[in-house]
């Protein structure tokens, strides 16, 4: 067996089997706003005359026999890119992608942190995620994260529990995630049937997702697509940036102008893939870094920087307006994994970014272009 590309040989062990641990630090690693997916890829060697699903329980041991079986029922499994069964017979030359559940989060403590909802039902729960505020515990950090707060949340006000997808090693209902200071719409599975379908829409890239951001300067052309590479920063640890050697990945964006300020402007943006710290990087490399992302070249705004001088206003002009990326997840539209039906959700954005826009729009506002492929009411997101 090999492994052709250099995320499996992360999560393998010496024998060429899914290392738990391993697989647990790919996830920690990933600081990405978007889906996390860890993808291991098999290519067999020499005939095997055995089944997938016996082969599987031999490369991926923690997972048990029920959830391997699972994984090939919600199509998270393909040999030589198509959709097997569990039987399927695995021959010489085949090729088995498999999309792997998250590692471990055990012993959750359910605590009393307020979450603002937007739908839930028996399957999922949609919720408007607050800033400053990570989506699951760590290994170094067992609390104070979405997950506990939905653990309480089931436990004291709803029903359901976090879906148990992969529970050997999983971290229970994460679908998708948002950055520690991005606000937002996020969707939490709370039946495994519920999850495994969710992230197959995610990993097939079958969901829509619009984001908003208060960007530095007056973007044009008022529409474009950013086709530019992202990877590993050269020389910061835990840093990104922009490549364009052969450790750079396709990283795509595009966006829309939604309002124009003296020096501001309101961005709608679309992701096609989804890298870390996308947004932000794209956004600086254009040279309009989002307002408040202090890393990527934004800068933390005051009264004094958004009201004219001589104009009387209730705050002293030195208070912050904000002080975090003014990023924010808005809409976010899928198929409900178990009436397949279309649905789709609109968060409203937060206090301090709010309160930055309605300043902008009294104090600096210019024009609000009416363009074509734009999907997020901005009376329903910016109240």
């Amino acid at each position: 067996m090999r492994t052709p590309n250099d995320q499996s040989k992360e999560i393998l062990d010496g024998g060429g089997n899914i290392d738990s641990d391993a697989l647990f630090r790919a996830y920690e690693n990933q600081n990405s706003e978007e889906e996390a997916v860890v993808q291991a890829t098999f290519t067999i060697s020499r005939d095997l005359n055995r089944r997938l699903d016996s082969y599987l329980a031999t490369r991926i041991p923690f997972l048990s026999r029920t959830s391997l079986k699972r994984l090939i029922e919600e199509k998270m499994v393909l040999v030589n890119g198509k959709t097997p069964k569990g039987s399927t017979k695995l021959k010489k030359h085949d090729v088995v992608k498999v999309i792997l559940p998250p590692p471990p989060s055990s012993d959750i403590p359910a605590e009393d942190i307020p979450l603002k909802i937007i739908h839930e039902d028996a399957d999922l729960i949609v919720i408007n995620k607050d800033d400053d505020i990570i989506v699951h515990p760590a290994r170094s950090n067992k609390s104070g994260t979405i997950i506990n707060a939905l653990a309480w949340h089931y436990q004291h006000v709803s029903s359901g529990e976090l879906s148990s997808v992969g529970e050997e090693f999983a971290r229970p209902g994460v679908v998708h995630r948002l950055d520690r200071h991005t606000t937002g719409v996020m969707v939490s599975a709370k039946t495994d049937t519920a999850h495994w379908r969710l992230g197959k829409q995610f990993e097939q890239r079958k969901t829509r997702k619009r984001y908003l951001a208060v960007v530095h300067g007056e973007v044009e052309p008022l529409t474009d697509c950013i086709d530019v590479p992202l990877g590993k920063h050269p020389t910061k640890r835990d840093g990104y940036a922009v490549r364009w050697d052969d450790t750079g990945k396709p990283s795509v964006t595009i966006y829309h102008v939604r309002e124009i300020y003296d020096g501001f402007t309101l961005l709608e943006l679309d992701l096609k893939t989804g890298r870390t710290h996308q947004i932000r990087l794209h956004l600086q490399h254009l040279g309009y870094p989002i307002v408040g992302d202090d890393i990527y070249g934004g800068k933390h705004l005051k009264v004094g920087n958004i009201v004219p001088r001589g104009v009387p206003f209730s705050l002293p002009r030195t208070d912050f307006v904000i002080k975090r990326q003014a990023l924010h997840a808005a809409y976010l539209a899928f198929t409900h994994p178990i009436s397949d039906k279309p649905v789709e959700f609109t968060a409203p954005v937060h206090g301090d970014m709010a309160h930055l826009i309605s300043m902008l729009r009294e104090h600096r506002f210019k024009k609000a272009p009416n363009l074509a492929n734009t999907v997020v009411n901005l009376e329903t997101a910016i109240n």
